[in-house]
């Protein structure tokens, strides 16, 4: 997928601030891609964005309007089909992450097909991808692995890309997911690609590049999540991975999801996920761990990143609050 930007970012009738968490994390990393917001009437989400019709949109260069608000079940309300048919009238495409497709509204298709604008289902690839091949290629690979889903894998690789373009090196953030391809402008939702390929996509998606390039791959899930481990396995072997970097959230009971499962400890899951990433690239190292202090005060979270230092022998970072600079001085 390639959606271009600059976006429009609709927030629809968005309950609260969480249920435009998407438009949220877009606005939050690539502000510049953001011409304004659209809300309807009852909207309780703002980005602190210009309001703009889609003709104030469309004036000021947006190309694509962003569905950027989640709700129950992931569908597409009523309401919002007036807004999508005006987008595409007046020469925009539009992109969803829900679960439900743009092309199975109708009317959505049918104009989108009369005027040969685009639609962006991003939770649905489109198009073939390979069988993986783990032939070595020429770039270095980042991946972000995890002690659990939902745990920082993708903001890290974000905070990654950014510090290293401000560094003047060759970074490119690789999206896997829904948010994240929104982020980027492109990229594959992985979980939703049939398992045999998903090896094959990732190669696809981080191939071949100049030796000193670093592609930043967005994580997915966890080796020891039993729900999601299998999109995690397919990721690490069409990565091959040079460096690996450990997130995590120390506040975190159990398995996001799973009350049953408690999470692993740090050193159990390097060794599983090293083990995994040496099958493809038996030089793979892990680098640094990237954690999520946020449910800590800044006391115990100092205390916290400096005891995960002290056990892993690597450098320790909390991606907000400290910033990921150390772990760019381990690249190299």
């Amino acid at each position: 997928m390639d959606i271009k930007h600059p976006y429009l970012l609709f927030l629809g009738d968005a309950a609260d601030q969480l249920a435009a968490k998407t438009a949220q994390g877009i606005k939050d990393w690539r502000p510049d891609w953001c011409i304004g917001q659209l809300r309807l009437p009852g909207c309780k989400a703002d980005l602190k964005l210009p309001d703009l019709t889609i003709e104030e949109a469309r004036a000021k260069g947006a190309k694509t309007v962003i569905i950027g608000v989640a709700n129950r079940g992931g569908v597409f309300a009523p309401s919002w089909v007036a807004v999508m048919l005006d987008a595409l009238g007046a020469g925009m495409d539009l992109a969803s992450g829900l679960h439900n497709k743009l092309t199975d509204i109708p009317a959505v298709a049918a104009k989108s097909k009369e005027l040969g604008r685009q639609l962006f289902d991003v939770r649905h690839p489109k198009g073939d991808f390979p069988i993986a091949t783990g032939a070595k290629r020429p770039g270095k690979r980042l991946l972000a692995v995890g002690t659990d889903c939902s745990i920082g894998k993708m903001y890290t690789a974000l905070a990654l890309e950014k510090e290293m373009l401000k560094r003047g090196r060759k970074a490119s953030f690789r999206a896997t997911g829904q948010t994240g391809i929104f982020i980027a402008g492109s990229g594959v939702s992985i979980d939703a690609v049939v398992a045999d390929f998903i090896s094959g996509a990732v190669e696809t998606l981080a191939p071949a590049n100049d030796p000193d390039h670093w592609d930043l791959v967005e994580g997915q899930g966890s080796l020891f999540h039993p729900s999601y481990a299998g999109v995690t396995m397919g990721l690490i072997h069409g990565s091959q991975a040079d460096a690996l970097v450990l997130c995590h959230e120390p506040t975190r009971k159990h398995m996001r999801g799973l009350p049953h499962y408690p999470l692993p400890d740090l050193k159990d899951c390097m060794a599983l996920n090293l083990k995994a990433a040496q099958l493809v690239n038996p030089a793979v190292k892990f680098v640094a761990a990237s954690i999520n202090t946020s449910g800590l005060s800044p006391a115990e979270g100092d205390a916290y990143l400096a005891k995960v230092e002290k056990e892993i022998g690597l450098p320790a970072v909390d991606p907000v609050r400290t910033g990921v600079g150390r772990i760019v001085d381990q690249l190299w």
